[in-house]
């Protein structure tokens, strides 16, 4: 009977000991279920999920932290490496006719007479403390201090670009699904792989030829005006046009077949009420996501939309340094590029394994 008391006293039997309880052998059980094992069961069986997901959670986070510290890492490494194999900066920074003992003298200054180990090891350890060296042009000035003066140019404009674009996708995605036309569909997907056929920079030319040259509307250089930004923001916006607008388009299709879709219009909704308010919703999730992994992938191919307009962004700095071979700068400007890519994957994938679990379990 001990035995019997002692094993009926755990939450995981104690169902079982009203069955047999009830049954005609009451011997094999000491007791019956109470309300109180019940609970007691219940809050074990939370207490376990919830420290398991909390578990798995961690596990996912930690792995994702890893990969972005080590795709930092390589990225680090392989602007090092691709910026001394063009060459040393003296032959820029100097004169013509510079001497030789010159020469010689200004790449002791800057480190190029170390071996290559040796100069990695250097940048590395400034890296870690924070130290990005300071600009070949402009000596005493910290590289990344350069950088952070022109993010806010090139954020303003690559936000403007991305938000008219997701904008201009969104009611050309809308209006395809509205009316039901594949006209409709035929033409702004027509326009826009016509517009991705061609470059960016030759798009912002014919800009330029046609609202400052010949109409005088719009200023075509600088950011003085809040009208510079019409002839950037729209080669940016409709560059990228088609991509969202396909992506949209397959996502409203494919969300116009669920089964609360056909439950919306089975309540007698309107068509324009279950567009607008159940399919769309759910539909721009897969879009959002897309834009926000592409978001550093975005920020690095401003480079030509600010050297045409010339803009003062990040992407006119990173051109010029490549002329002028001032690595500290180049290097600076694509170590923000990869965080900002970095973050931005991280932020993606920590929300679809909060939202997802089987993305935690993979």
């Amino acid at each position: 009977m001990r035995a019997a008391n002692q094993i009926c006293n755990t939450p995981q039997a104690a169902h079982l000991c009203g069955v047999f309880a009830r049954s005609r052998h009451p011997e094999s059980c000491y007791r019956p279920v109470t309300g109180r094992d019940v609970l007691e069961t219940i809050r074990q069986h939370y207490v376990y999920n919830t420290s398991v997901r909390k578990a798995l959670m961690a596990r996912y986070v930690l792995r994702r932290l890893i990969q972005a510290v080590v795709t930092l890492a390589i990225v680090v490494s392989l602007t090092f490496v691709f910026g001394r194999l063009s060459g040393s900066p003296a032959a820029i920074l100097l004169t013509e006719n510079a001497p030789q003992s010159q020469i010689d003298a200004l790449n002791h200054r800057l480190g190029f007479d170390l071996p290559i180990w040796q100069q990695y090891l250097n940048y590395m350890g400034g890296v870690l403390h924070g130290d990005f060296g300071d600009s070949y042009r402009q000596p005493g000035v910290p590289s990344m201090q350069l950088v952070f003066e022109r993010i806010p140019a090139s954020f303003q404009l690559g936000f403007a670009g991305l938000a008219v674009g997701l904008l201009l996708a969104l009611i050309a995605a809308v209006s395809i699904h509205l009316t039901g036309r594949r006209s409709l569909r035929t033409v702004f997907l027509g326009f826009g792989s016509l517009r991705q056929a061609i470059p960016d920079f030759f798009f912002g030319l014919l800009l330029v030829l046609v609202f400052s040259v010949w109409l005088g509307a719009l200023p075509s250089l600088g950011n003085a005006d809040w009208r510079a930004m019409i002839m950037p923001v729209l080669t940016i916006a409709t560059g990228q046009f088609v991509v969202y607008t396909r992506l949209m388009d397959n996502a409203l299709s494919e969300q116009s077949v669920s089964d609360y879709t056909r439950t919306a219009y089975a309540r007698g909704e309107r068509h324009s009420t279950v567009v607008l308010t159940e399919t769309l919703p759910n539909a721009l999730l897969p879009v959002l996501t897309v834009a926000g992994i592409n978001l550093g992938t975005f920020l690095g191919g401003l480079v030509i939309v600010e050297n045409v307009f010339a803009w003062p962004g990040l992407g006119q700095l990173m051109l010029g340094a490549v002329y002028s071979r001032d690595f500290p700068v180049v290097q600076s400007a694509l170590i923000i590029i990869a965080v900002i890519f970095v973050v931005a994957n991280l932020l993606v994938d920590l929300i679809y394994g909060l939202v997802d679990p089987r993305v935690r379990l993979s």
